[in-house]
């Protein structure tokens, strides 16, 4: 499945003619097992990452968003290049190799980092973090062959099937790269969007590490919220008491942005890897330096994030929750589906 240029669902195009992809010499090829939607897919499919947008993603999940502009498209802020084979997430098993790597790995069951380091030479000059989103800035895996450098493609050990192994690696990177940044501990945690993806992998992150969670959701989801380990549930639309939370995990932003910094607990820390409800917040600074707090916004992942979610899935300590799953055939309607937010966790896309 190709996406064909910024817009709405009509830019999602079934293609049989692609190439399977050809191999660089640290590069390994991978035929994939399954998939899984995320707001990413979205989000860059409407250009919602370009700075000219103002609105939350639903406004204009469908049919594209008007405000758009291309030239900032992507999370490197950069024009994405079409035609594009979007998917973050990549269950697979390497069928072949390049000839730096070795040929042990052919066979290999293996999981794809969805934040990639790059390999620029501006990175080590700079000293900046710099980073390539699997499915964005470079091809993923919505199709049946994708490629990956070998250290991107880690081997994992498990009897998860494909599809609950292809909703790891974006969710829980992103939800684990939010909890390493902010050091949780056995504190009381808010955590947002917590029926999403990344926010159901918060939570499961969040208890391994004996932390106390306050989830926030709608009502209809707060029984099956709580089963992943949420220990209170709060209303979408239920004011948040000042002075509570140790740190707040938060994948939502909008209009309720200042209530989130407001009921953080002097010294508190607050993380960031999304803004559903819309990016453009209101801070009081007095808030910030009065209360010694502290803000972190994530994106760049160091490599050791997805080899910890990995360990975790080994030993048993985290468990997949699939709502939906679709055949690449019909993303659009696993697209469609995931926009109504009627699902809790992830929607698989079966490859």
């Amino acid at each position: 499945m190709v996406l064909t240029g910024h817009g709405g669902l009509d830019c999602l195009e079934w293609r049989t003619d692609l190439d399977v992809p050809k191999l660089g010499d640290a590069e390994v090829l991978i035929r994939v097992g399954a998939s899984s939607v995320n707001n990413t897919d979205i989000n860059t499919r409407i250009a919602w990452y370009s700075k000219a947008v103002r609105g939350a993603t639903s406004s204009g999940a469908v049919s594209g968003s008007a405000e758009a502009e291309a030239d900032d498209s992507s999370w490197s802020g950069q024009p994405i290049r079409f035609p594009l084979v979007q998917g973050a997430d990549c269950c697979g098993e390497i069928v072949a190799a390049g000839v730096d790597v070795a040929g042990s790995r052919i066979g290999e069951r293996v999981l794809v980092r969805a934040l990639q380091s790059s390999d620029s030479p501006d990175k080590a000059a700079s000293g900046a973090f710099q980073a390539v989103t699997y499915g964005s800035e470079i091809d993923g895996a919505f199709a049946q062959f994708t490629k990956a450098r070998s250290h991107d493609a880690l081997a994992v050990q498990s009897d998860w099937s494909d599809i609950e192994l292809a909703s790891i690696p974006c969710a829980y990177s992103t939800a684990e790269g939010m909890l390493q940044r902010i050091g949780l501990r056995e504190e009381h945690v808010l955590v947002t969007g917590a029926s999403g993806g990344v926010g159901a992998a918060a939570i499961q992150l969040a208890k391994r590490r004996g932390a106390h969670i306050t989830a926030m959701t709608s009502a209809d989801k707060a029984d099956a919220v709580r089963a992943i380990g949420a220990d209170e549930i709060i209303a979408r639309d239920a004011p948040l008491a000042e002075d509570t939370f140790d740190a707040v995990v938060d994948l939502v932003a909008g209009l309720r942005w200042p209530e989130m910094i407001a009921s953080l607990r002097r010294g508190g820390r607050y993380v960031a890897a999304g803004a559903i409800a819309g990016p453009i917040v209101e801070l009081d600074v007095r808030t910030l330096y009065l209360r010694d707090l502290t803000l972190f916004g994530t994106t760049f992942q160091s490599d050791n994030i997805l080899p910890d979610v990995i360990r975790y899935i080994e030993g048993g300590e985290i468990k997949p929750l699939i709502s939906q799953t679709f055949d690449l055939k019909d993303l659009g309607s696993a697209q469609e589906a995931f926009i109504g937010k009627s699902h809790i966790g992830k929607i698989g896309i079966r490859v």
